[in-house]
């Protein structure tokens, strides 16, 4: 194989790339061998028709287009490789030449990285923003704390309030007449988690267990049921159990209970060096984010359309994948939401510009500031990846080796290349 590179205006490039005349030959016979069981010739057992024969009887081009196809994809990876430029983007194939017994021709045109002017990164300027932990904050994380540890009374001697768990049976009508939908039995309603109709749940406060009442509602004009919008509906309720949430008290047995502490002022000192630390790490991704907009807006990058194009879609399978990981096929959540891949990756456009800028940026930052990744730090890396998977650093290492060890490391130093702009910023009091 032979690549030649031609470089194009705006970091475009066109890889003309030749195979053999013998490779053809060869994976034009790969083909022949597998589809010559479904091609029937007078004579011969089916699947024992020469080659010759059947390229005769069916077109001299009846393999060869596939395994032009099938060319194209093995030597592509490699003809990049080899012609030693940096490509960022799906090729647009023009097929130049192909013909049996000739070499195979064709040209990719792909985007190069661009080159990068950087501007100013270092000593940028930034808000001053104190991390502060009140004790306010501190009760609030005692009250969630005492919510999920929470237990249920039953209780008989009192009507529904605001917040009981109950368990009811309703039948609702419009105009006298049942609708689907309107009528259960035993069903369990937490009062004023806003479950119901609007005004359904409200009525529900000071029912009395075992007495029918009626509740008189109006479906939204939104309705989901078409026929039920905007009508009014009586419903006939009858409380049939009431459950009141009992929290504990937020004393030395909780914290016993619930933590690690044996005492409540213990307890209270670790939620606030916890959230100290939190907040402290949400303001430096804060820090990183305002000075990472700095460096793209004082630096000089022009993308071109194919990259930018192929970072859109890489973002849209991203998401692809998230969505198939919660369960749901993606092309079931493109029937759900009424989108389209199309459109999802045109929305993208955005997102995927601030990536690339932010992702180019970094790496010339490592380049101008030499930034390399030390044997112990990689190996360090390697030890934090085996601890969040639960693998061993044998395992670990086995699998990041030769490209992935090099992308691993690369990404290291562009970790490297963001603190280090990070940790030159300086945070000056906000101005008038």
């Amino acid at each position: 194989m032979s690549v030649s590179v031609e470089k194009l205006e705006n970091s475009m490039a066109v890889l003309t790339i030749e195979v053999s005349a013998e490779e053809v030959d060869k994976e034009t016979n790969k083909v022949y061998n597998r589809q010559k069981s479904r091609m029937n010739v007078p004579g011969f057992r089916k699947g024992h028709a020469p080659r010759k024969m059947l390229e005769k009887m069916y077109g001299e081009d009846i393999f060869l287009m596939d395994a032009v196809n099938d060319l194209i994809n093995s030597s592509y990876p490699g003809a990049v490789d080899e012609c030693g430029e940096d490509v960022v983007s799906m090729p647009e194939i023009e097929l130049v030449q192909a013909a049996n017994g000739q070499p195979l021709v064709y040209k990719a045109t792909v985007a190069l990285k661009p080159p990068v002017s950087l501007g100013k990164y270092k000593g940028i300027e930034v808000e001053k923003k104190e991390v502060v932990v009140t004790d306010e904050d501190i009760d609030a994380e005692l009250k969630r704390e005492q919510e999920k540890n929470a237990s249920t009374e039953t209780v008989t001697d009192r009507p529904v309030k605001d917040g009981d768990q109950i368990k009811l049976d309703f039948d609702g009508s419009v105009d006298g007449v049942p609708f689907d939908g309107g009528k259960a039995e035993d069903y369990d309603l937490k009062v004023g988690s806003g479950s119901f109709i609007p005004g359904f749940e409200e009525q529900l406060v000071g029912a009395e267990i075992g007495k029918e009442m009626e509740v008189h509602v109006t479906f939204p004009e939104n309705y989901q049921a078409a026929e039920l919008a905007g009508k009014p509906a009586v419903f006939k309720c009858t409380v049939k159990e009431i459950k009141e949430k009992i929290l504990p008290e937020i004393d030395d047995t909780f914290a016993d209970e619930v933590s690690e502490f044996s005492t409540l002022e213990e307890m209270k000192a670790d939620i606030r060096t916890k959230i100290q630390a939190r907040r402290e790490q949400e303001r430096r991704t804060e820090i990183e984010t305002e000075v990472m907009e700095a460096v793209i807006a004082d630096a000089q990058i022009s993308i071109p359309e194919p990259m930018l194009k192929t970072q859109q879609e890489r973002l849209v399978d991203e998401f692809a994948q998230m969505v198939s990981s919660q369960g749901i096929p993606f092309e079931q959540y493109l029937q759900y939401t009424g989108e389209t891949r199309e459109k999802m990756v045109e929305d993208r456009k955005e997102q995927a510009e601030k990536r690339i800028r932010s992702s180019l940026c970094l790496e010339q930052i490592v380049k101008e500031e030499n930034i390399t990744v030390s044997d112990e730090e990689y190996e360090e890396e390697l030890k934090k990846q085996a601890e969040a998977y639960g693998m061993d650093l044998e395992t670990v290492k086995h699998y990041y080796n030769g490209e992935a060890a090099d992308r691993m490391k690369e990404d290291l130093a562009v970790q490297k290349a963001l603190k280090l702009v990070a940790d030159s910023a300086v945070e000056v009091e906000k101005k008038a």
